[in-house]
């Protein structure tokens, strides 16, 4: 319990102070300009929320998000001014992006709202209608603002470092594999009735029980190789260990183990082989 909450507090201290660093540094003007628009889009989305009941939306906007955030850098960086490999990487973001996208919304549209919304907006009674705002769509948009923050020094970088480039574009196929490979088995494993109760121990689930939270961590690497070749893109580094912290900590490996202990008996005895997060060979 104490090492969990010291993890919320670390946590929530760097949402707190790396906006402070990203309103305080060279890049400053763009960073203005992104909250701006990311915190008008949430604020967009949280009214569409309300009017179908439904706050889970906000995790099928999550990948669209950031391409949106990368092509607004972009434009306001000027088109004519980004080189080739920083049109390849626009094209990395958006194709991890919109994967995302149409896989959330694939499996949640048409489902009800998502339990975790559901259970908040029960606690909350008549006031998650304004909670809803500032937990949900406030919070995830700062989270996306600050990860995204990565993408400007990625479109600004003027050196020519083709190592850092082919590093960058390996660590997010690898990533991406990862991660679509695995939300396309575990779709297949969940469309089958026969699977109900089961765990899924095969594919690429069968070398890490969370491939695809591997393989997005590992994207975000690949994308911060993009920013290391701008001057100052090393103190971007927070980008990949925040999304990096989230996937394993707070929104993703944590939340959905101590689900699956509780529901799958089996569950256990995959543990114990299973690798959690890197790929590796099962026991």
């Amino acid at each position: 319990m104490k090492s969990a909450k010291a993890l919320r507090i670390i946590f929530f201290l760097s949402i707190i102070l790396l906006p402070i660093f990203l309103l305080n540094n060279p890049l400053t003007p763009f960073f203005q300009k992104g909250i701006l628009m990311i915190l008008g889009i949430m604020t967009l989305l949280w009214l569409f929320s309300l009017a179908i009941k439904d706050s889970s939306i906000v995790d099928i906007f999550w990948g669209i998000g950031f391409v949106i955030t990368a092509w607004f850098y972009a434009y306001i960086i000027g088109f004519e001014k980004l080189n080739a490999w920083q049109y390849i990487f626009l094209g990395m973001v958006s194709i991890w992006g919109s994967r995302l996208a149409i896989y959330l919304g694939m499996r949640n549209i048409g489902k009800g709202e998502d339990f975790r919304y559901a259970q908040w907006r029960k606690e909350s009674g008549k006031n998650w209608w304004w909670i809803s705002f500032l937990r949900v769509f406030v919070l995830q948009g700062i989270i996306l603002w600050i990860v995204s923050s990565i993408f400007v020094p990625a479109l600004l970088a003027t050196k020519n470092l083709p190592i850092l480039i082919y590093a960058g574009i390996t660590l997010w196929a690898i990533g991406l594999y990862f991660e679509a490979i695995g939300d396309y088995q575990l779709m297949q494993f969940k469309n089958n009735p026969n699977n109900k109760g089961k765990v899924l121990n095969t594919g690429v689930w069968k070398y890490t029980r969370h491939p695809n939270y591997f393989g997005d961590a590992l994207l975000w690497w690949g994308f911060f190789c993009f920013a290391f070749a701008h001057s100052s893109g090393w103190t971007f580094i927070f980008s990949p260990l925040l999304m990096t912290f989230l996937l394993l900590k707070i929104s993703g490996v944590a939340m959905l183990e101590k689900t699956l202990k509780n529901t799958k008996p089996e569950y256990e005895e995959y543990i114990k082989k299973t690798s959690a997060f890197i790929p590796w060979p099962p026991k």
